[in-house]
Order: C-alpha cells, then structure tokens, then sequence
C-alpha cells in the first residue's frame, strides 16, 4: 500500500504549491510555516514571513494565497494582520480514517530504515538487587528501544552490567572469610538480596581495616590473573545476579535478556590498548602519578580544566577507560549511528569527558551522534530522596508490589466481572503500567514524587487510564456484532468526530518526536490527549445508537481506529492494553 501522508503534510503540500503560484522560485521553497490552531485545523503564517521580501503587504500576499487554494481538499480563511486559517474537507479527514485502517502500521512509516542506534541503559550492578534508582534507566530505555526500532531503525539494546573492580574483590574476600553466611540458601532474587546485605558487611569492613584492602587488592589482582577459584566465584555471582534481574525485567515488561548483557569485564582485554593509543596520540598525560586526559573546555568550579582518569595510580583502570573502550566498539565493531547513554543527569560531565576524548581520539567521528539521555531523580513523599526507613535504597521489587496492591485494593471497591487468573492478570498489567507510565509521563530531565494513591487512580493522565480507555473501546466493538462497513466518506464531521480524527492523523510526528528529542513523555501527552478526545466523543457522537447506518459504520470504524492507536502507543510505553477491565 502507498504511503499514508498526514494531514499536516497534506495541508503542507497545498501551501507549497500555492507558494509556488504566487511567489518566485526562491521564495516559494521556503517554509510554508503551517502549525495546529485552535481557530482551525491548521494555520500558515508564509505570508507574515515572506511578504516583506515578495514585496507585497501581508494580508494582500496572505489573499493571494488564499484566493490559489480554493476549490481544492484545504479551504483557507484570512485572520489578523496576515494569518491563513487551513481546515480540510470533511471528505478528505474521513479519506484519512480509512487510509490508516487499511494499513497495517496505521499509518507510520520507517523514516529511520537503514539506521543503527545502540541503547545503553538499566546497568545494575552484580551482587546487588535492583533498586529505584534503576527504574528510570530501565523503563526510558526501554521506551526509546522501541520507538527507533518501530520507526524502522535497526537497535542494538546494551545492558552494561557492573561487574568488575575493587568491589567485587572486596566482595569475594569477604565471602571467602565468612564462609558461615550461606547466601545461596534462597531464590535468586533471594540470593542477591543476601549478597546486597553482605557486600555492605564487607564495604563496612574495608573502610575500616587496612589490612582487609590489603587483601581485597590482592584478591581483584587474583580475579585479573585468572585465579580459577576466584573466578568460579565471580562467575557464579554473575549467573545469580542475572537471573534475579531478568526475572525483574520480564515482570517490567521490558525488551532487555541475557542477550543484551555487555559487561564491563568484556572490555578489559582492550583497556591496555586503548590507553596506549591515548598515549600515543599525546591526549593522556601523566598527572600526580595517574595518567589523565584533560579538555580546556571542561573545568571544575575552580576553572581549571576537569581530569579524566585513564590510569589510577596504582595503575588499575576505572569507569573512564571501560567507557573509551566500550564506545570505540560501539563504532568500530557494532557499526553504530548512534549511541545513547541512558543515566541520571548525575552523570553528565563524565560523559563529556568521554565523548569529547573519544572525539580528538578519532574513536568516535562525525558522522556518529554520541548522545547522553539523562534523566531526573524519583522522590519520596514530601519531595525528599526516596529512601527506606531505616535510610537505604528502596528495592525496585518493592515498588511494583506497593503499585499492584494498590490496584488490587481499588478493584476490590468496585463492580467488575473478573476472577481468578483473569483478575490477577488485570491487576499486574494496571499495577506495572501505572509505575512505568508515572515515570515516563513526567519530563524525564524533572524529578517526580513516587504517589501510588496517584499512579493507579482511574482519572487524570494514568497508565490505568489509557489502558481503561482502551477496554472500554474494545466492549463497545464487541457489541458490533454486524459486518464491518465502509466507511462513507461524503457525510459531515461533528466537531468531536474532527478533533479525534486530527489527534490520530499525528500519531506518527509524535513518534518523529520521540525519536528526535529522546523524550518518551510526548507520546504518554498524546495518548492522554487521544484518551481526553475520545470521552468528548463518546459524549457527543452516540456510536452504537447513532442516528443512521452510515454514520454508525463511520464512527464505528473511527472507533477502531483509536482503539489500534492507543493499542499501539501503550506498547510502545512497554504498557500492556487489556481488552477488558
């Protein structure tokens, strides 16, 4: 099928060519500036900008204008001081209903087809249990891995698990000195659990004995040696800890497996390398017995240029080596595009550092966007860190277990006609979507407060109440028991029936947006937006008791229609669309 062109684009289109009538060839391939309205479905304000430079007073070039697209599918009014007001006919916005319904996409397109983005993004790290401060990570990732690959992009999803260094030596001494704490006694989330509890045993231990890091030390040169022992150790905290996370990211819902996982440890074998190449290109410089790359254009608060260390001085490598050595293969070896880094705004100057290095490197060339997606905190009650009573880290687990019992405690309080198996479902698909949909609604460079009252309510812009939307959709198609019909393209719009029709027809630029602006919360916006527009619809335009068959079949077809739409929308969100609820 050809492709479905948007009304914007079809509105676009006949000012260009009105342009192209009235104004000279330059002038005429400029932008026809045309935007949503209020007062219409769309305005231009060409003439405003053009009319100065064509020689012609604005309203008098904005008539001409005008005067060049009656008769066609745009009528054009004049307003204000040079202004087109655009509305399409009411043929050509049904025309649009059945173009999208008869396409498998509804519409949207592969622009990115021939694209290949790398997603880095959740990175927790082993022996320790996932907590809230990897939900953003995880869920924004996730979103953004969708949209690109749905866009016709090819994505490559990379889980850079934390693996390797000082703490995991500290870590497996400890164990090895304590063999009277049996962690495996447990599930896998329960093992890593235990593990997170020992490991800050062991962090309390080697802050304040020197002769544990002594040994600790000892034990990381070990574990890089290949100290068969160590490492079966190490291996088996690995298998553990990615178990208990993938269990977590199947009840998120997110696209990430075992598949994804690009260690940190899987670039060591070419940290001697990389350092020696920023040797050799006299970007790293030895500085108090460290060797560190520094950039004039990124200093401290005391203006003197920021280091990035390469090389500690007891010559093991950090974070800044696996990162220079992890995106020089993201290009060289991966072929990427792009490269998105999805971490807490915490983190920016370090990626800076990085990109900026990679570039006088020769690692990272133009032609390639290295992009860092950052992202703000979640709060607890009150706006303060969100932290556990006792001042530790929430686990992610128990954020999703608050959210469902709140969903089960409000299914409770109301009339519905499930049981068993199918209540269950319900209740985890609305439970998981509302803390997901709450992340993702919220700007992610904003903070937001953690509200479960909040998240799994029915009214305002919830996961829950998009995916309601969709349910009550799907009841009222169920009860359609005819024969689809075709949709008769002659009968006029009510303003509601217009409104919903717009808000579908710009379901593929707000994807284009997400896309661009690495901001999942214009599609949750739109789907809100499309939910809003559908309830003045019910309100307005009766579907089932519709007046005649044909506007029955119209606004029935419309109805399926939002309902794909908003189908489409919650899976990309990663949110599960019940049928029924």
């Amino acid at each position: 099928m050809a492709e479905v062109r948007a009304a914007m684009t079809l509105v676009e289109d006949a000012v260009a060519g009105a342009m192209a009538r009235v104004l000279t060839p330059e002038l005429a391939r400029r932008d026809p500036l045309v935007r949503p309205s209020e007062h219409a479905d769309f305005q231009s304000n060409a003439a405003l900008s053009l009319a100065k430079q064509a020689g012609t007073p604005p309203r008098e070039l904005a008539r001409a204008l005008q005067h060049e697209l009656a008769g066609g599918a745009v009528s054009a009014t004049l307003a204000g001081p040079g202004f087109l007001n655009l509305t399409l006919t009411d043929e050509r916005l049904w025309g649009q209903v059945v173009d999208r319904l008869a396409d498998q996409r509804i519409g949207v397109g592969r622009p990115l087809a021939g694209t290949r983005t790398v997603v880095d993004y959740s990175g927790p790290n082993i022996a320790k249990g996932m907590h809230v401060g990897h939900l953003r990570s995880t869920v924004i990732g996730d979103v953004l891995a969708r949209v690109l690959a749905f866009l016709g992009g090819e994505v490559i999803r990379q889980n850079h698990l934390g693996d390797w260094g000082t703490n995991f030596g500290m870590l497996i001494q400890y164990l090895d000195e304590h063999p009277e704490y049996d962690w495996r006694a447990d599930s896998a989330a329960g093992q890593v659990s235990a593990l997170d509890g020992l490991y800050q045993a062991a962090r309390r231990v080697f802050e304040a004995d020197p002769e544990f890091v002594e040994r600790s030390r000892l034990r990381v040169v070990a574990l890089q040696g290949g100290d068969e022992e160590t490492l079966a150790l190490w291996r088996e905290l690995i298998a553990v800890s990615s178990q208990a996370f993938q269990a977590l990211y199947d009840r998120l819902g997110v696209l990430l497996t075992e598949q994804d996982i690009a260690a940190e440890s899987s670039y060591n074998p070419y940290l001697d390398e990389v350092v020696e190449e920023l040797v050799q290109a006299g970007l790293a410089v030895e500085s108090d017995g460290a060797l560190c790359v520094f950039a004039e254009d990124l200093t401290g608060p005391d203006g003197e240029p920021v280091p990035l260390i390469v090389r500690k001085k007891d010559g093991g490598y950090g974070y800044p080596a696996t990162d220079l050595a992890t995106l020089r293969h993201r290009v060289r070896g991966l072929g990427a595009d792009r490269i998105l880094y999805v971490t807490d705004a915490r983190q920016a100057l370090h990626f800076r550092q990085v990109f900026a290095t990679a570039r006088r490197a020769g690692w990272l060339p133009a032609e390639v966007e290295a992009v860092h997606v950052p992202f703000g905190m979640v709060l607890g009650p009150g706006g303060t860190p969100f932290k556990t009573r006792s001042g530790g880290t929430v686990p992610l687990a128990g954020l999703l277990d608050a959210a469902v019992e709140g969903v089960r405690a409000a299914m409770a309080d109301k009339e519905h006609e499930f049981d068993g198996a199918a209540l269950e479902a319900v209740i985890q698909a609305a439970g998981i979507g509302a803390v997901k949909y709450a992340d993702l609604s919220t700007s992610r460079a904003k903070n937001y407060v953690f509200d479960t009252a909040q998240m799994v309510s029915l009214n305002g812009n919830t996961g829950v109440y998009l995916q309601y939307a969709h349910a009550r959709l799907c009841t009222l198609l169920g009860k359609a028991v005819e024969p689809v019909a075709e949709v008769d393209v002659s009968l006029p719009l009510h303003p509601a029936e217009r409104a919903l029709i717009l808000l579908l027809d710009g379901f593929d630029a707000v994807l284009g947006e997400v896309a661009r602006q690495l901001e999942p919360h214009r599609l949750c916006g739109y789907l809100f937006a499309l939910a809003k527009a559908l309830t003045d619809f019910y309100g307005s335009c009766p579907v089932l008791k519709a007046p005649t068959p044909g506007l029955r079949a119209n606004r029935l077809a419309l109805c399926r229609l939002t309902a794909r739409t908003l189908a489409q929308g919650l899976d990309l969100l990663g949110l599960k669309a019940p049928e029924r609820m």
